[in-house]
């Protein structure tokens, strides 16, 4: 391999270390923008469909890996300002690590259906769907430990039917920027 070509390899690797860690900071900026209630609304899963859709299923999810862990050891990246494991385990939890899971179906769904725009649309709604799955299930079982039984009924009331039009909203603007910027930035 050329001294060029070796250049190049480890110029690219920079490049990608830069855009995972602004993605990583871009989905905390968007946790931060929210309205408190049971479950927050914030736009944060509008920056985890950004991140995958511009940087590409292995990018994007290593920079939504990346928030998580920032949040994991105490950063205050999350909702609210909060960090640590504290907030990974509560009851909102479970949509946080979600993020993680929407990531590794887009990059799996990239990797058989390739880069389309539609592709990318189905990708970020099952994406969706595997987010408000395990977050509602973590936070029945999590809510449910804590303050008593709760039906299934009531926990998707409050943790899923307020947010799928804003998220299928965030879904679109997602998908609108996906295409203005992916142009500009370097691929996989």
């Amino acid at each position: 391999m050329t001294t060029e070509r070796k250049e190049h390899k480890k110029n690219l690797r920079t490049i990608d270390l830069t855009l995972i860690a602004a993605f990583a900071a871009l989905i905390a900026v968007c946790s931060w923008i929210s309205i408190p209630t049971t479950i927050p609304f914030t736009l944060q899963t509008f920056a985890v469909f950004l991140t995958v859709g511009v940087l590409g299923g292995k990018r994007g999810t290593i920079a939504v890996a990346v928030y998580i862990l920032l949040g994991a050891i105490g950063l205050p990246v999350f909702a609210g300002m909060k960090g640590g494991l504290g907030a990974l385990l509560g009851t909102t939890g479970g949509y946080i690590l979600g993020f993680l899971f929407s990531a590794l179906l887009m990059w799996g769904l990239e990797k058989i259906l390739g880069h389309k725009l539609w592709n990318l649309a189905i990708s970020m709604v099952l994406g969706l769907i595997v987010c408000y799955v395990f977050g509602t299930g973590w936070f029945l079982v999590v809510y449910t430990k804590v303050n008593g039984v709760v039906s299934l009924g009531t926990v998707l009331g409050w943790c899923v039917t307020p947010f799928i039009v804003p998220d299928l909203l965030k879904i679109a603007l997602a998908l609108v920027l996906t295409r203005q910027l992916k142009p500009y930035l370097p691929g996989e």
